[in-house]
């Protein structure tokens, strides 16, 4: 897959072959078996898309089988075939040209588009759109034991789940499925190789309290309003606590609506993309400019959408070329990047944590990565340090109380010897890594350094410094 081809022309050198499986599935692949995708029907209505890209470096041994990663993205709402795959870590990019750090030169990638709803999975009737967390995370759980029947090199080594965002939700969550069912022996022929989460949306408590001391400390809000935004975060945690995910979501919204209006606009849904990151400012962020009607209550919906980072338009790729190329897809199906009614349809559980799932991974002995841009607000460091103390996991002191480890993470000569690319503490099953100069979405903003760091949470075989 090396060098540049125009578009077409890439794709029509790829030879499809289509097979039928019955009403449970459909799939279809390229010839020489690099990649594979379709639908899988978990429950009655529901078509779930998964797409699989084996990679070219593959190298295995007895002792260091070669990985699979499986990738979720955030939202809830956004797509992982599109986003997760030609915006952050997939092979090639929105110009079809080949990505120089994606992902799949240390693992396999399985991209599935989740919830129902999201990009090229769909629901027979809109009733069958998920309404609870743990119903997307069956319908995953569903999609993943017929890909181990379908992809015999899921099992033949570790499987990892990654999740980007309100992804890094679900991964704990489909982690916590998939360990449940290896240890009682439900399934049997997968290797459960560790749970990785990246600027995940694992306690809106803790991220409500944080705004208003990252903002006021990089002076992007106005110190008179810290004391206000402190008391909607109180608000929150009593409405949490009282079992008002609903009314915590509307009070965390307009949190965000109350900072914007006393930062100049760090929190502005639209054209800017601060709550991504807080060092971009207002018309920073050109390629956001039609999603300028968007609330702040869509805020999370809307990271999931746009990259500013995009060349060119995702949706005339994915929907012009990608769409008639794949040939299982539904023609009146229009792939969207992120589908706002799978949002909303989720919004009882939005708020709802998972800190406990991460302690149940750990307590289990699965290995529990996370991950977190410097310079994210939506899921700030420091609340992420905040859920991480509130662990109960027995490792949790000893882990605290270790130094973090400079990582330089050298693509290149120069400053290599200078240069801090991240930090990383890790303790038994339980890694932490800060990525500097990175924000909401890391592989966007610091790809090389989310190389190396997923490279070493996989423990591939194919982890080099280059």
């Amino acid at each position: 897959m090396a060098g540049r081809l125009p578009a077409m022309a890439l794709l029509s050198l790829l030879c499809i072959f289509l097979m039928f499986h019955g009403a449970a599935a459909i799939s279809a692949g390229t010839r020489d078996g690099m990649q594979r995708w379709g639908y899988v029907t978990p429950r009655p209505k529901v078509n779930m898309f998964w797409w699989f890209f084996k990679s070219p470096n593959r190298v295995s041994s007895t002792c260091a089988p070669w990985p699979t990663i499986l990738w979720l993205q955030g939202g809830p709402g956004g797509s992982a075939t599109g986003r997760g795959n030609f915006l952050e870590i997939g092979p090639r990019d929105l110009n079809l040209d080949p990505r120089k750090f994606t992902w799949l030169r240390i693992a396999d990638i399985i991209f599935v588009d989740s919830p129902v709803g999201v990009g090229f999975s769909y629901a027979d009737d809109p009733s069958a759109l998920v309404k609870t967390d743990s119903q997307a995370v069956a319908d995953l759980v569903g999609v993943i034991k017929v890909l181990l029947k379908k992809l015999p090199t899921l099992r033949s080594g570790p499987f990892f789940l990654v999740g980007e965002s309100y992804g890094g939700k679900m991964a704990a969550m489909v982690g916590v499925q998939l360990s449940r069912a290896i240890r009682n022996g439900t399934i049997t022929n997968l290797m459960l190789g560790g749970v990785v989460i990246g600027d995940g949306w694992i306690s809106p408590e803790d991220f409500s309290f944080s705004y208003a001391q990252l903002l006021h400390a990089v002076s992007r809000l106005n110190d008179n309003a810290v004391e206000d935004v402190n008391k909607m975060a109180v608000t929150v945690k009593e409405q949490m606590m009282a079992g008002q995910l609903a009314a915590a979501q509307k009070t965390w919204t307009d949190q965000l609506d109350l900072i914007d209006s006393r930062s100049d606009s760090v929190a502005r849904v639209g054209y800017l993309q601060n709550m991504d990151n807080f060092l971009l400012d207002t018309g920073m962020n050109p390629v956001l400019e039609n999603t300028k009607s968007l609330k702040s209550s869509q805020l999370m919906y809307r990271n999931s959408q746009r990259s500013h980072i995009a060349p060119k338009d995702i949706d005339d790729l994915v929907n012009k070329v990608i769409k008639p190329w794949l040939k299982i897809i539904p023609k009146s199906l229009v792939w969207q990047e992120a589908t706002l009614a799978v949002y909303e349809e989720l919004a009882d559980y939005f708020m709802k944590p998972a800190i406990n799932e991460v302690d149940e991974l750990l307590a289990a002995g699965v290995n529990v990565t996370v991950y977190n841009g410097q310079l994210d607000v939506i899921c700030p460091t420091i609340g992420v340090e905040a859920w991480v103390s509130k662990l109960k996991w027995d490792g949790l002191s000893h882990f605290l109380s270790l130094p973090r480890r400079p990582l330089h993470y050298c693509d290149s000569a120069i400053y290599c010897s200078k240069q801090i690319r991240a930090y990383v503490r890790s303790y038994k099953n339980f890694a932490f890594y800060w990525i500097l100069q990175a924000g909401h979405m890391v592989p966007v903003d610091q790809p090389y350094p989310a190389f190396r760091m997923i490279a070493s949470a996989t423990q591939s075989p194919g982890n080099t410094s280059s």
